[in-house]
């Protein structure tokens, strides 16, 4: 065995005395402080600039609200616990982009809800519904409402270490579009799953590319 020289042996001892343990689940605090902060801003975004829809206390009674919340909640969650995963450096390549399959869930799910829709609805309603009254909107809504949810998480990655930048800021992206679609709900009254399934995902979809555009430039360390 190569015995290290005393100078690199020294160096090894003095860089690890008095190293502060990390407390568990680190990682998920500062990620969660960072969401709660640019929740703040978008809910107080959504409030002053779009309103609240007036329906809202009937709206949480019926079904096509919480379909909404739940998918584009479940997509926030999945994207942040990948993000949390690779704000670690080490994890092996095939490790990280293993563990993002759960994010298909919600997407399959939603798309049998909408495979049960058409079903039931004439032909002649599916472009209401694909359309709805603000196709042209919602993505870029939910794409602007999630910037100050990505800034929350670029702050929690300033005392982060992730070495995939580009996968790390898409999937940051796209926990912030996920969130930003959630707060939407407040707003959007929407009902249709074809909707949602569209015009969200593309949003969200937008949310991840930009993550993924900024994330070398962003998450440097």
């Amino acid at each position: 065995m190569t015995t290290l020289p005393a100078t690199t042996d020294s160096l090894i001892t003095s860089l690890s005395r008095n190293v502060p343990r990390v407390p568990r689940h680190a990682v998920q605090r500062r990620l969660a402080l960072g969401i709660l902060a640019g929740s703040a801003v978008t809910v107080a975004l959504v409030v002053t600039l779009l309103g609240v829809r007036a329906d809202l206390g009937a709206a949480v009674r019926g079904f096509p609200f919480w379909m909404k919340l739940i998918y584009s909640l479940a997509i926030a969650i999945g994207a942040l616990a990948a993000t949390a995963r690779l704000a670690r450096p080490g994890i092996p390549d095939a490790q990280a982009t293993r563990r993002l399959w759960p994010l298909a869930v919600p997407v399959l799910l939603l798309g049998g809800i909408v495979i049960g829709e058409l079903a039931g609805s004439p032909a002649r309603e599916w472009a209401a519904m694909w359309l709805g009254h603000s196709s042209k909107a919602c993505p870029w809504l939910v794409l602007g409402l999630a910037v100050p949810l990505f800034c929350g998480l670029l702050w929690s990655f300033q005392r982060l270490a992730p070495t995939r930048l580009r996968l790390t800021g898409a999937l940051a992206g796209l926990s912030a579009g996920g969130w930003a679609a959630t707060l939407y709900c407040l707003h959007c009254p929407e009902a249709s799953a074809l909707f949602v399934l569209t015009w969200y995902t593309l949003g969200m979809l937008l949310a991840c590319a930009a993550g993924a555009l900024a994330g070398p430039k962003l998450l440097r360390w």
